[in-house]
């Protein structure tokens, strides 16, 4: 693992590991406070919002004013934003932290990534990414169960107080930080040409729509998992939890081999295809098993593919920013990534309440294979438009 990189996995680790535990301890807070499920909700809803609509700029900002900035600001909003829960006691100021707290979030993970594809070559980005998206996977382990520690202890209140120092943690990780950029290259850009720029190279549309793809079938499963672990399954609490906490080591576990896998495949759209493929095919038959440990193995086996599917698609966005544009190319990919979370649960929950969870997982899965299908075909037309055309052969001279 190359040293350049080191204090980028830290901070995204830490970085995570402060937002799963905020994801733990603020409903819980909430509900103490006397908030209603439709609130509890609306908590969630608009901090991933807001780190959805700060993800693009604070990537332009990132490219211009340099990535340790704008990580320190990301840290020092959302761990501020923490502070602020911790001592408010109403429910209307809640979701006014969570809007600023979601914008540290989308700035930092815009950052984060444009900062990682600075350290590395082209040629080990997958391998990169895979250790970003490990860091990040022991984050959301270790938040809640830091969370879960802390409340055997003190309220809720103070384990919002203490968590909040893994803000810290992100914020000195930044000083670590190899060297940047030269401001030179990230100095008299345009934010709309830069834009254009971007959404203009090939393979821009395809990755969008597979991102889409992918983040729809994530987004809904893990939306909708835990009550219907409990309404389907008959699953008792823990046992939901050690079902997340098991497609989630799995997750993380095949980061690494995945990031290997990634470089050494030319095609990154059929990786896509095929990860998305294979876990919506889950969405199909997950509502046809019954008990712990049918569905336990089912995910572990297929989450996988879907996470070699995520670093395909990160890396791809990596290689659309030049020099001065890789953080609003990493935007883009957080802005999709956060909406298309977001979209998810908001498109197939109605669904879900009038037919049930066979028809609103089985629309979900044939949705993201639709949409496979339409970015392998604007990947096959970006190639035919890329293909020079045939030389003609010069004419014979006795013709």
């Amino acid at each position: 693992m190359p040293s350049r990189t080191v204090p980028v996995y830290l901070a995204a680790g830490a970085f995570f590991a402060a937002i799963a535990t905020r994801g733990f301890l603020v409903p819980l807070r909430a509900n103490e406070l006397g908030a209603n499920r439709f609130l509890v909700g609306l908590l969630f809803t608009v901090a991933t919002l807001a780190a959805a609509l700060v993800a693009l700029p604070g990537g332009f900002l990132a490219d211009r004013m340099g990535r340790r900035l704008m990580l320190a600001l990301s840290a020092t909003l959302a761990g501020l934003s923490q502070l602020l829960l911790a001592a408010s006691g109403s429910v209307p100021l809640y979701l006014l932290w969570q809007v600023v707290g979601g914008i540290g979030a989308g700035i930092a993970q815009a950052a984060l990534f444009a900062a990682l594809v600075d350290a590395v070559p082209d040629a080990r980005r997958g391998r990169a990414f895979g250790w970003m998206t490990l860091s990040m996977q022991f984050g959301f382990l270790a938040g809640p169960a830091l969370g879960g520690l802390l409340l055997g202890f003190v309220s809720l209140s103070v384990g919002l107080y203490v968590s909040s120092a893994l803000y810290l943690v992100a914020l000195g990780s930044v000083f670590w930080f190899g060297r940047e950029h030269p401001r030179e290259a990230r100095s008299g850009r345009d934010f709309g040409r830069t834009l254009v720029e971007i959404s203009r190279r090939p393979g821009f549309w395809p990755v969008v729509v597979g991102m889409l793809a992918a983040t729809l079938v994530w987004g809904t499963t893990q939306a909708y998992l835990p009550v219907f672990g409990k309404q389907v399954l008959g699953l008792p609490g823990s046992a939901i939890g050690y079902l997340l906490a098991l497609q989630a080591v799995a997750n993380g576990l095949s980061r690494i081999p995945a990031g290997r896998i990634v470089d050494r495949v030319g095609r990154k759209a059929w990786i896509v295809a095929g990860g998305v493929g294979v876990y919506a095919l889950t969405l199909l038959v997950l509502p046809h098993l019954t008990g712990f440990w049918w569905p336990a193995l089912l995910l572990v086996a297929t989450v996988p593919f879907l996470g070699t599917a995520f670093i395909a698609i990160g890396v791809v966005f990596s290689g659309l920013g030049g020099q001065g544009t890789q953080g609003t190319a990493m935007g883009v990919y957080t802005l999709v990534l956060f909406l298309g979370l977001a979209v998810g649960p908001v498109l197939f929950g109605p669904v879900m309440d009038l037919r049930g969870y066979t028809a609103g997982f089985s629309l979900c899965a044939l949705v993201a294979i639709s949409l496979t299908a339409a970015m392998l075909m604007l990947r096959a037309q970006d190639a035919r438009l890329r293909r020079p055309a045939l030389a003609l052969p010069p004419a014979s001279p006795g013709r």
